[in-house]
């Protein structure tokens, strides 16, 4: 691996799993320094973290991680509601049926995994991961694919606001069954309808988890309201 995909891998690890937290500001002297490497391939990375949106330039050299705020997070879900509905529509006009009946199963058992504390938690995100490369194979579109992924890297970054939610990560293990089963049924509406649920739930815990006791912003009329 070069020694530039190295840093980027780790600085986006670790941007993800919420070591380095919004506002954190990375200067290429510094991550050189702490990754042993020289400046070219912190660079480098930057540039990448950049074009991801991970990160935002305060100055050539010095970088801040994104902020998670409420408008993001609204904008954010907006593009999902797009994008994953009609993936799941697609999926279960397009799907075969052993992938999800492997994931149901699994999907059955997410309330023991999550009593497992934090490994069952990962392991139950593994499970949704799954999931959503079960639907995007199934949906065969190339373009919705690419959108997607960039999608569930920001997406990845919210979701964990509710790891330490137990209830709620329980509902939402029942809400991607109800996908789950639509797609089996080969209903388009059903799956999309599903899919709209689990996303309006999941914004408004997201919401919630950024501003426990402050008014939150709600989505424009007609997005993500059931």
């Amino acid at each position: 691996m070069l020694a530039s995909d190295r840093v980027y891998a780790v600085l986006r690890e670790e941007i993800l799993a919420g070591a380095l937290l919004p506002g954190t500001v990375l200067t290429e002297v510094e991550q050189a320094s702490r990754l042993e490497v020289s400046r070219t391939p912190v660079r480098g990375a930057f540039t990448r973290l950049l074009a991801d949106g991970l990160v935002r330039s305060q100055s050539p050299r010095v970088l801040l991680v994104s902020e998670i705020s409420p408008e993001r997070v609204v904008q954010l879900y907006e593009l999902r509601e797009a994008l994953e509905t009609q993936a799941a529509a697609l999926a279960a006009m397009r799907r075969d049926e052993k992938p999800f009946e492997s994931i149901r199963i699994r999907l059955l058992h997410a309330p023991e995994l999550l009593e497992l504390g934090e490994a069952g938690i990962a392991d139950y995100f593994e499970l949704v991961d799954a999931l959503d490369r079960a639907i995007d194979e199934a949906a065969a579109s190339d373009y919705l694919s690419v959108a997607l992924e960039s999608c569930r890297l920001h997406s990845s970054r919210v979701r964990r606001l509710a790891s330490h939610n137990p209830e709620r990560l329980r509902e939402a293990a029942n809400e991607h069954l109800s996908v789950v089963d639509a797609i089996l049924a080969r209903d388009p509406r059903l799956a999309s309808h599903a899919t709209h649920v689990h996303l309006h739930r999941s914004l408004t815990t997201a919401l919630s988890s950024l501003q426990p006791s402050a008014p939150r912003p709600t989505p424009p009329e007609g997005i993500l309201h059931t």
